[in-house]
């Protein structure tokens, strides 16, 4: 060999050398050195991550009785990366040729996996050059063996499968949700007889609710994520909703399910439970009657609520229209909570602020007498007038008969500005902060400055409050002039009893005094006497006060108020000497020709059919022999 030519063999065995040195320093490097980075850095590639449901936490009323609860069921998914894997598409084919033969059936266990697996290889290479055709040939094997158990077409199920659609990191498919675990382990085991792989069974919670049109709006409704969507499952999601864990799981090259991987594993944390000042017993009852007054009256639109004035609980609120809690058909269209997110004007109702307002501010006493001047009274740029054609009444005759001129002059004497103030002292145009999301704050127009729009707020027009606002109101009189923060949720608790916070009655502030709101208690209970606008809201055997109100629809088409559509409503205190619940009952745009609109006529009689019950309901002890107001209306 010349000297050129062992040149260039030395040269030719350096490179090599020095080239096999170098990947020998590099796998020293990947295998020894950072070992276990490169490993976590391929096992990560096929790593996943599978979602641990947590419980959500329970609602529950005031006796403890289970509101919302939690269902265990089973969603049906179907893993595509195992539909699209040779192995698992030639058994599935394998098992359906082998079960038509007529010994399938005599074959143990052991034989029959053995005959799949055997058969499943000489399939594998039948279709060698078919390319696709095996995943097609066996999900038409997979349509035809579970649409009929699922419930559904074959072309339905195709569709959802969509084998063509391929998103890497996005190949579990949903085919059916909440379905029941014995329903959950039949089809399991169909598809495991039948070599059909891909399908998963994953147990999750589904929300339900034991009386599932009962406080529809305040309880509200759970998406399949799990998220509140509406009333207390909404405003109290953070705290129900508790923390989703996981579970790692590896998969192979082909992305199928590693079953002896044992990856980390962090445990879902559950939701705390809320427990309601709500009584599900008052809660059924106005249910029942408020569906009464609306089918009596043919009203559009409804609320009835119910509330403890000494504390501003919540113990019941119906709303109308409403749905069903559990299949949720309807709340699209009757989501709507009427008595918290509903505006209207409230009418004669709001003639208290008027009256206590002039006795707080030390103008009038009950006794005062006001003259109404025969029906019509003019003041300056203002004509006011009453369908009571009275001269001179007292203030209490004045709530008595709902006279629009007496309530005017009353405010008149506060005076526009402190009368405007009174009316947001007493909660309107502001929210309530209930624990419920949605609340509306209403309006008021220009009463402070345009003299129309004031004389029309003292007898109430002019002026937008919620039914919640307005109950709030009367809980201000029938509690000694406080306003109580209403509220619907009592304590937030662990699942075995532990209470982690208690919401506690909340004074907002004092509105008018203690004597103030007894002198209107004592005026209100003239209300429901034979003499009064509510006397259909009387209840034999207790002391009812409370207030009428009746007021024309606004047509915004028409610029002006529609005579032929009204609302209706009646607030009502019981009993008027010892207050223990109040009530308010709004009968919406009532379509009926046979009864006379008013709240007289349509809303006290809802009120006195409800608190019959409601006093039952409560072990409150009638008193026959009491027939008038304990307190003398001339003191």
């Amino acid at each position: 060999m010349d000297s050129s030519a062992a040149k260039r063999c030395l040269l030719l065995c350096l490179g090599l050398v020095i080239l096999l040195s170098a990947l020998s320093a590099r796998l020293v490097y990947v295998q020894v050195i950072h070992r276990e980075t490169y490993a976590n850095k391929a096992g990560n590639s096929y790593k996943s991550k599978v979602k641990l449901r947590h419980q959500r936490g329970l609602v529950l009323d005031r006796h403890d009785e289970i509101v919302a609860n939690n269902m265990p069921t089973v969603t049906v998914k179907v893993d595509k990366y195992h539909l699209l894997d040779a192995n698992v598409a030639s058994r599935g084919l394998a098992a359906k040729r082998l079960r038509q033969s007529s010994e399938w059936d005599e074959w143990s266990k052991k034989r029959r996996s053995s005959k799949v697996l055997t058969l499943s290889n000489t399939i594998q290479e039948e279709y060698l050059s078919k390319g696709f055709q095996l995943y097609e040939d066996h999900l038409d094997y997979v349509l035809e063996e579970m649409s009929r158990p699922l419930g559904i077409s074959k072309q339905e199920l195709k569709d959802k499968i969509n084998l063509n659609q391929q998103r890497r990191g996005r190949m579990d498919v949903v085919i059916t949700r909440d379905i029941g675990r014995d329903v959950a382990e039949k089809l399991e085991r169909h598809a495991r007889e039948r070599w059909l792989g891909g399908f998963r069974f994953e147990e999750e919670e589904h929300r339900w609710y034991g009386s599932p049109e009962l406080a529809t709006h305040l309880i509200g409704v759970v998406n399949h994520e799990g998220q509140g969507q509406s009333g207390v499952e909404s405003k109290m999601n953070h705290i129900l909703a508790g923390v989703d864990g996981y579970r790692e799981e590896q998969r192979d090259v082909r992305g199928l399910v590693m079953p002896a991987h044992k990856g980390s594993v962090l445990p879902p944390k559950n939701g705390l439970n809320i427990k309601l000042t709500l009584d599900m017993g008052i809660q059924a009852i106005i249910e029942e009657e408020l569906d009464w007054g609306m089918d009596a009256f043919e009203a559009v639109h409804g609320t009835f609520i119910v509330m403890d004035p000494s504390t501003g609980q919540v113990l019941a609120m119906a709303s109308r229209p409403h749905f069903n809690l559990n299949n949720k058909d309807d709340f699209a269209k009757n989501g709507f909570n009427y008595g918290l997110q509903a505006v209207y004007e409230p009418g004669s109702t709001v003639k208290v602020v008027a009256a206590a307002s002039a006795i707080e501010e030390k103008k009038v006493n009950i006794d005062t007498v006001i003259d109404c001047h025969w029906g019509s009274y003019k003041h300056g740029s203002v004509t006011v007038r009453d369908a009571y054609p009275k001269a001179k009444i007292p203030v209490w005759k004045i709530l008595q008969k709902s006279n629009n001129i007496g309530s005017y002059k009353m405010g008149l004497m506060v005076g526009q500005k402190r009368f405007a103030q009174y009316l947001r002292d007493f909660g309107f145009v502001q929210k309530t902060g209930i624990q419920l999301a949605g609340e509306s704050r209403g309006n008021m127009t220009n009463i402070e400055g345009n003299p129309r729009d004031f004389a029309s707020s003292t007898y109430g027009y002019g002026l937008s409050v919620t039914p919640l606002q307005m109950c709030a109101v009367y809980c201000t009189i029938a509690n000694g002039g406080q306003l109580m923060k209403p509220y619907i949720v009592d304590s937030i608790d662990t699942s075995n009893g532990i209470i982690v916070e208690k919401y506690s009655p909340t004074v907002v502030r004092r509105v008018i005094s203690e004597r103030t709101a007894a002198a209107m208690r004592k005026a209100l209970a003239t209300v429901t006497e034979p003499e009064g606008t509510a006397k259909r809201a009387a209840v034999e055997g207790f002391l009812v006060g409370g207030k009428t109100g009746t007021a024309d629809k606004y047509d915004p088409k028409l610029r002006g108020y529609d005579s032929s559509r009204s609302t209706a409503s009646f607030a009502g205190i019981m009993p008027i000497n010892d207050p223990k619940f109040v009530c308010l009952v709004v009968i919406d745009d009532p379509q009926t020709t046979e009864v006379k609109h008013g709240g007289g006529t349509m809303a006290a009689p809802v009120f006195a059919r409800a608190a019959k019950r409601i006093a039952a309901h409560m072990n409150l002890t009638p008193d026959q022999a009491q027939t008038t107001p304990s307190i003398a209306l001339s003191e």
